[in-house]
Formats: structure tokens, sequence, C-alpha cells
């Protein structure tokens, strides 16, 4: 295991990569532009005239909001700030820092002891601010933080029997778990792993609940903890936490079941699983609420680190890349706290959730909820600081790709840099260039996509050497300054059957949706964040017309280069043309996408060219189409 970053001590678990401290990997190109957007956006000016952001926030000694946004919030805008460098954002997040850190109680609380209608020490936002705590750590080194979570662990040590973990705390205690590990990793005193296991003992059985699942069908009314979309998508991890702790294969095969049990049931073909508020079963005008988008991507964060598999690595990209931008506006101003998959129709109006309300699926400050809007700052930046990871051979690994610059040890105490340039996920091709010193021996680690049948590989003048789909592709040699390696994603047009026979279309990582014209109405709020249906201004219940034995053939691509804002419906990089009928029958229904119908379907309209583009440069879209009988 490495020595040179703080992998798992015994007697956790081994892991399969180390996440590397935030401000190692750096993001370039379009995913910059990404960050930049998000901070000129309502990350870097919610505070300014949200109230619960505000100077009255419980978490700057004020009398307001003082439960789970304060740290929502600082666990997106800390690793954005640093990874931009964003002296305004740094000093954002430093007063919430400080405050937490200056007014720790004698007992070793962190935070506000009792919120606002809430039950006086709950553990669960002080989770959140934990995890805050460990990437500011990372980023500065400040020396307070690990005494200051040495003293919240000794607080649990005394007090976790007569307040034991209840309600959210108990349904996301893994959270709290992966704090502790990291705190043990660098203090290594045994007590804080009796601490994780008596929080391990009070928490919710999620190994139990994924391998014996019980909910095959949308939950039609009523709230339960096990089927609320975010629980489950941070559950999802709880297995692999638990792992660490247990080296019980029980456990790790949990996370597999967890997945597998999720789609089968209440998947989409973007990855995440329906949830609108609860599990909704696997129609795709059904919704799944951002905060899930954004946790289940920390949870596949964290479980490429504790097991390794590439899968986690192609899931977490099909997330990042088409649920995470769908449901935010191009320029960051404005979310839903739902996103449909079939989405034609974005009003304040009664829809088919389980139990959300009208404005769910609106764009808007904050549309239903505001968990999402102080919760969804934290995707980018994470997926941004987790692409590369440490190896155990002292080496590193590639788990996911973006335009990106690592920074990081290696082999013998060797600094090395390497600049990752590529317009993936638009195109398929990849450049590393290693910057290093002087020659150093050390293994690199690619994750090949399991969709990527026929990729190839070269390094520097070595010939082109074909790589096997699905896993991760090592290579080890003496690098020097100046090596290159180029790595060649095929991005091959496929046709997947998501539901009722219908079709999806997908290219590498992108799933692809109908450009719909959009008619945007302010419905309140004062701009730049303000509140916004979208309604359609062209026909959407299409069908189309694919060739089954050959589906390429159905298919033209046009590509341009990424700009700045890839994730708009004015600039996506990638066009699809494709044939399609409209389909009468097919209509709105609950001011939604009806039913598919099962296909095969006929129609005698008139043949028509439509152009698909990235499901996450769409704001109104089809992407699961039924197919026609032709």
């Amino acid at each position: 295991m490495s020595t040179l970053y703080h992998s798992s001590r015994l007697p956790l678990a081994s892991t399969a990569f180390t996440l590397l401290p935030l401000g190692s990997v750096r993001p370039l190109g379009w995913l910059h532009s990404q960050l930049r957007i998000q901070a000129d956006g309502l990350t870097g000016h919610i505070d300014e005239f949200w109230p619960d952001l505000g100077p009255d926030s419980g978490w700057l000694g004020g009398d307001g909001e003082a439960w789970e946004r304060g740290p929502y919030y600082l666990d997106g805008l800390v690793p954005l700030a640093y990874l931009l460098d964003d002296e305004a954002l740094i000093a954002k997040a430093q007063k919430w820092i400080d405050w937490t850190l200056v007014h720790q109680s004698a007992n070793g609380w962190l935070g506000p002891v009792q919120a606002p209608r809430r039950t006086a020490y709950d553990v669960w936002p002080a989770m959140v601010m934990l995890k805050v705590l460990t990437q500011y750590h990372e980023a500065t080194g400040d020396a307070r933080v690990v005494e200051a979570m040495k003293r919240f662990a000794a607080y649990l040590r005394d007090h976790l029997d007569e307040r034991p973990l209840v309600s959210w705390g108990a349904y996301r205690a893994q959270d709290l778990a992966l704090s502790l590990f990291w705190l043990y990793n660098r203090a290594g005193e045994a007590w804080l792993l009796d601490v994780a296991d008596r929080v391990r003992r009070q928490a919710f059985g999620w190994s139990d609940h994924f391998s014996d699942y019980h909910y095959l069908v949308k939950i039609e009314e009523g709230f339960d903890h096990p089927t609320h979309v975010v629980n489950n998508a941070m559950g999802i991890k709880a297995p692999g936490v638990w792992y660490l702790l247990s080296h019980d294969e029980r456990d790790r095969l949990a996370v597999c079941e967890a997945l597998h049990n999720l789609d089968r049931y209440h998947g989409t073909v973007v990855g995440v699983f329906t949830g609108d508020e609860h599990f909704a079963g696997r129609d795709p005008s059904q919704g799944t609420e951002l905060c899930a988008v954004v946790e289940y991507m920390f949870s596949l964060e964290n479980l490429l680190s504790f097991l390794g598999d590439a899968a986690f690595g192609d899931r977490l990209e099909r997330i990042a890349f088409n649920a995470l931008p769908a449901t935010l506006t191009p320029d960051m101003w404005a979310h839903q706290y739902d996103q449909q998959v079939n989405q034609v129709l974005c009003t304040i109006d009664e829809r088919n959730w389980t139990n959300n309300g009208p404005s769910s699926n609106i764009f808007g400050l904050e549309p239903n909820y505001g968990c999402c809007t102080a919760n969804m700052h934290q995707g980018w930046p994470k997926f941004a600081s987790t692409l590369w990871m440490a190896s155990p051979e002292d080496g590193l690994a590639a788990v996911a790709y973006a335009p990106s610059r690592v920074t990081a040890l290696v082999r013998g105490g060797v600094t090395v840099t390497l600049v990752e340039e590529t317009e993936y996920p638009f195109a398929g091709t990849i450049r590393f260039t290693f910057c290093l010193a002087k020659p150093t021996t050390f293994p690199l680690h690619l994750r090949i996509p399991a969709w990527a049948s026929g990729a190839t590989l070269r390094v520097t003048d070595k010939e082109v050497i074909d790589v096997a789909a699905g896993a991760f592709h090592t290579v080890e040699r003496a690098w020097q300054d100046g090596d290159r390696v180029t790595l060649v994603l095929p991005m091959n047009v496929k046709v997947s059957r998501p539901y009722h026979n219908s079709v999806a279309i997908e290219r590498g990582p992108l799933v692809f949706a109908l450009k719909i014209g959009e008619q945007w109405r302010q419905v309140g709020g004062k701009r730049p964040h303000a509140d916004w249906e979208v309604y359609p201004t062209t026909p959407w219940n299409y069908g189309l017309l694919i060739d089954q034995e050959h589906p390429e053939r159905s298919v033209q691509v046009s590509t341009h280069a990424a700009g700045d804002r890839p994730f708009s419906p004015d600039s996506a990089p990638v066009e699809l043309a494709v044939r399609g009928r409209r389909v009468p029958e097919w209509g709105l229904v609950k001011n939604s996408a009806g039913p598919l119908p099962q296909s095969p379907v006929r129609s005698t309209e008139e043949l028509a060219e439509l152009t698909l583009i990235p499901y996450g440069s769409t704001n109104l879209r089809v992407a699961v189409f039924p197919e026609l009988a032709e």
C-alpha cells in the first residue's frame, strides 16, 4: 500500500486507490469553464440574497437556519474555491470555517447545538461539516481541523449511547464513518475505529436493504426513509464504507446488488434512478431529485477509491455528463428539484410525482424545497477533484476523463505533473503529457470504459496497441519528461432499450435527446436568480426509424469544437441526425409526456428529419422514444 498519501491504515481494509488531496487535480478546458460558470452563478453569489445562507445563518452565529444548509453549501463551495484558486470564494468559505472551529463547544460538539424546530445535538448536519473540514484541511493544512475533529469524535465516544443517531443521521451514518476513517488514517489512534464501529451499529442496514430488496414498483404515497431517493443515493456507498471496517465480503457484494436492483426497478438511461421524492419506477416521465444526482456521484467517487471497479467510473461519467448538467440552466443561475428523462413541459402543475409539489420541475432558486439549492454545489467540483487517484504501487490512476492537470507524488517521492488534453466526452481522443524532473518508473492505470470496444493506446513512439474494454489498463515504465500517451476511445453510436422496448441513442458516455424549441416565462423571483417555466415551441412526440441490424446507419453524426458552454442547446458540440414520425396517440398526461406506447408503433405521419443533442445540453427533451414499426 502506498505510503505517499494517507491510504488505509490497518486494520482497515486496503483500498484499490487513494483519493488525492484537494488541489492535486486542476480542471482545464471546458471543465474549467464549467466551474467558472458555477462560480459566476448561484454558487458564487447565493449567500448574498438567499436568507438560509445569509449572515443570520446559525452556522455563522445567527438565529436563522442552523441545520444542514450551511454545511451543504460549503461542501461544494470549498472545493470550487480551491480548484479555481478564487480568492473571493475562498474568503466566503473561510468565515464559515472559522466560525465553526472557533465556536466548538467545550464538550467537542461542532456547530449549532439545536437548529430551529430540530432535535438538539442532531449529528446529521455535523456529518456534512466534517466532510467540509476534511477538504479544507487538504487544501490548506490548517492544523486546527484535525484537533477539532478529534474532539468531536470524543464527543461521539462519550455521548452516542445517550444521544444515538436518529432519523437522517441513522440513514446517512456512512458519511460520518468516512470522516472518522479520514481522521484515523492521519492520527492513527485506535479508539477512532471503536467510535466508527459504534456508529455502524446504530446505522441503517443498507447492505441488507440492497441485498434483500423489496421495493419493486413506484411508491404511491407516504414518507419512509428506506425509499427516499437521496438516502438511497448516499446509501449506495454504505456497504463499501462498512467493508473497510468489517472485511465482510457480503458488504462488498452488496454494492453491486445495490446498483443492479435500483437499475432493474427504478433505473433510467442516464444512470440515475427515479425518486420524486421516493422510488418512482422506470417510466422516463418520473423525476429524479438533484440532491440524489450529486450524492450518487459522491458515492461512486468513493466506491472507485475503495473497490476500484471500472464500472463505477463508467456510471460516474454517465451521471456527470448527462443528469448533472441537464438539471441546471446553462448559466447555473437556476436548477430543478426534479428532472425527467422525457421532459417536455416545465410548469407549476400537478404531475405524477410520488409526493413532490407542483413546482418540482421548473428552473429556479428554490423549487419545491431548498435542500437542493444548498446541496447542488458539490457535483462539478468533486467530480473534477477525483478524476485522478493514487494507486497502491505509488502510481496514478485516471478513473474518469475530462481536461485536467494532476500534480502528485509517485514512486520514490518524485513529483510528476500529467496534463490531460481532450474534448471528452464529446470526442474520444485523450492525450496525456508527462512533466518530470528526472526519469521515474511508476504505473499509470487508465480506465477503459465498457462501451469502448476497439480502444487503442500509444505510448510516445511505441506502436499502437489494443486495450480491453471494461477494465483498467496498466502501463508501467520509466517515464521521462515530455513522454506522451494517447488513448483513443471509439465513439460508436449505440441503441439501448430502456423501457417498453423503446429506444435511446447513446454515443460514448453521452445519451442523446430530441432538441426541442423553448419558450421561457419568468414566474417569480428576481433576475438573474429568477424562477422559470419552460414551454415547448416544436413538436416532441416522435417515434424513431431505426435500422435493427445496423442502428449506426440510422444516425448521422456531426461534431464541432467544445466551447466554453457545451451544456447548452445552442452550443452542443455533437449533433445526431435521425428520422422519425410523430406518434399522435402519445401526448401529455398530467402535464408530462404520457406513458410510452409499447414499441414497435405504427404511424402514417410525414417522415421528419430530427436533431438530437447531448442530454446534458437540453432543458426540454425526449431521450426515450417509441420505435417505429417500419
